[in-house]
């Protein structure tokens, strides 16, 4: 499939909405926003205020949602109540695009970290027959993100080769971390542009840009609380160079600067994507 046949559920740059931007964004319609992004399980049951200003912030907004709990590769049964809460915020609120990580985070708890899956055949078939399960009684497509990692357990496949196989035999969406690349590539001692050009590029629904903390040359940790660094910019512009614009969402989790800030970023998004589409239209 081609740049020029793949349709987006959401267009240019996306921004994920927090609580402490939430009363800047209901008095602010930045321009620059072509969607915002959310954490289900943090408004699922939500009423009052909250959901007030969330409705208002909606109605000028598409949403997505990325999820955080759903343990997609854990040990234990999918959680079919929260699938059903699930399937009805993302109904009711029109989500476009629901992702989540291609990890596990919780066994008979839950363990508030992303845990690496072993990057094994086994694996693979387990994880995609789970993908689809979601799949059937969501009763709709979703996306699975390539997490950040610190160690990794034994396994047969790259980690690309393992993400390219669990995409295709569960055959759903794709949530590009450029991010997460370039992390996992400085800690684990991999080349990121050859990554990149192993992605399954024609399943990507959108994709995350964040900042990340260099605790030593070859240590990165993805805290999200960071300004994006240069080098992940570079391989935005490169992923936009090999496979056309696509979405694109500033992730911010922790030391989040006033709405002003995040807007400069936002526009170097917009500006990565202009410049692709000139280039486009140059060649063309």
């Amino acid at each position: 499939m081609t740049t020029a046949e793949r349709h987006y559920l959401v267009q240019g740059a996306g921004l994920g909405l927090k609580q402490e931007i939430i009363p800047e964004m209901l008095t602010e319609t930045p321009a620059e926003i072509g969607f915002v992004e959310v954490a289900p399980e943090n408004w699922i049951g939500v009423g009052g205020a909250r959901r007030r200003a969330l409705d208002q912030i909606l109605e000028r907004y598409p949403l997505v949602c990325h999820g955080l709990s759903l343990n997609i590769g854990g040990p234990t049964p999918l959680d079919h109540d929260f699938l059903k809460a699930l399937k009805h915020f993302l109904d009711r609120n029109d989500v476009r695009i629901y992702t989540e990580h291609l990890s596990f985070c919780g066994d008979t708890g839950q363990l508030y970290d992303l845990m690496p899956i072993p990057f094994t055949e086994e694996a693979v078939h387990y994880v995609a027959q789970r993908i689809r399960q979601v799949q059937d009684v969501l009763g709709r497509r979703i996306g699975m993100e390539n997490v950040s990692t610190y160690a990794l357990p034994q396994g047969e496949l790259s980690e690309v080769d393992f993400l390219n196989a669990v995409l295709e035999e569960a055959d759903c969406g794709y949530h590009l971390d450029i991010n997460n690349i370039f992390v996992n590539a400085m800690n684990h001692g991999f080349d990121p542009y050859e990554y990149l050009a192993a992605i399954p590029a024609e399943r990507i629904l959108y994709a995350h840009i964040a900042g990340h903390y260099e605790e030593a040359p070859d240590l990165r940790i993805d805290t999200h609380g960071e300004d994006v660094l240069p080098e992940v910019w570079a391989m935005l512009d490169d992923a936009y160079a090999r496979y056309g614009v696509f979405p694109t969402l500033l992730e911010r989790d922790f030391n989040i600067p006033p709405l002003d800030t995040l807007r400069r970023e936002i526009a170097m998004i917009l500006e990565a994507q202009k410049r692709a589409e000139n280039a486009d239209e140059h060649v063309a």
